[in-house]
């Protein structure tokens, strides 16, 4: 018998194939954005809410998935997954999204399936914009661990008392001040101060 998570799981990983997350899989697919997300799973009232067939063939003509592979999809192929929180890059600078050690916290999170991850701590931002680029571009999903150790080269987000959020690669840490080198040449070099920096977490992966 087909189950609604099982349906639901099967876009997750194909999206994930694709590295995308669920909204960067319907935006690929000339959908509303937010058509995959798992917010739309359930409706108010709380009943299973299906994709569309439309937009399930929409998704997989845009990630050049075939019916065959879906289906195994479906079946469960491939590696385990488990959810990872979601954030919008953008959103990320906002309030109540972060703890204060940079950990995931409050609502307003999405999810991305990503398969043999241990780092129970990790979680994923999703780029808007070109500011990142040619390292990130728009709808890449970057893989975060707040906990994991960094090392000069290392690239990093890192987050301000001020509520900016940046992606860049850790130059040099002392006790005073944090070096950081623009992905982008377009955008300067950052030297801040370390008690302005509200968090900084090491970035594990990113879909490209």
């Amino acid at each position: 018998m087909l189950t609604h998570a099982q349906v639901w799981s099967a876009i997750d990983r194909l999206a994930l194939r694709a590295g995308l997350s669920a909204s960067g899989l319907a935006r690929r697919a000339g959908l509303d954005p937010t058509t995959f997300n798992k917010s739309k799973r359930i409706t108010a009232a709380g009943r299973a809410r299906w994709p569309s067939t439309e937009s399930i063939s929409k998704a997989l003509a845009a990630t050049g998935t075939s019916v065959e592979a879906f289906v195994g999809l479906i079946q469960g192929a491939g590696a385990p997954a488990r959810g990872v929180p979601l954030l919008g890059f953008a959103e990320a600078g906002a309030g109540g999204y972060f703890d204060d050690g940079g950990f995931p916290a409050g609502a307003g999170w999405d999810e991305i399936a990503f398969p043999a991850l241990d780092d129970t701590h990790a979680y994923a931002l999703e780029v808007s914009g070109q500011s990142m680029e040619p390292a990130y571009r728009d709808g890449d999903v970057i893989l975060l661990s707040p906990a994991a150790p960094i090392r000069r080269g290392d690239r990093v987000v890192v987050k301000t008392r001020d509520g900016e959020v940046m992606a860049k690669e850790l130059k040099r840490s002392t006790a005073k001040a944090i070096e950081l080198k623009s992905l982008n040449a377009q955008h300067p070099d950052r030297t801040i101060a370390t008690e302005d920096v509200l968090w900084i977490a090491r970035i594990l992966w990113a879909s490209q």
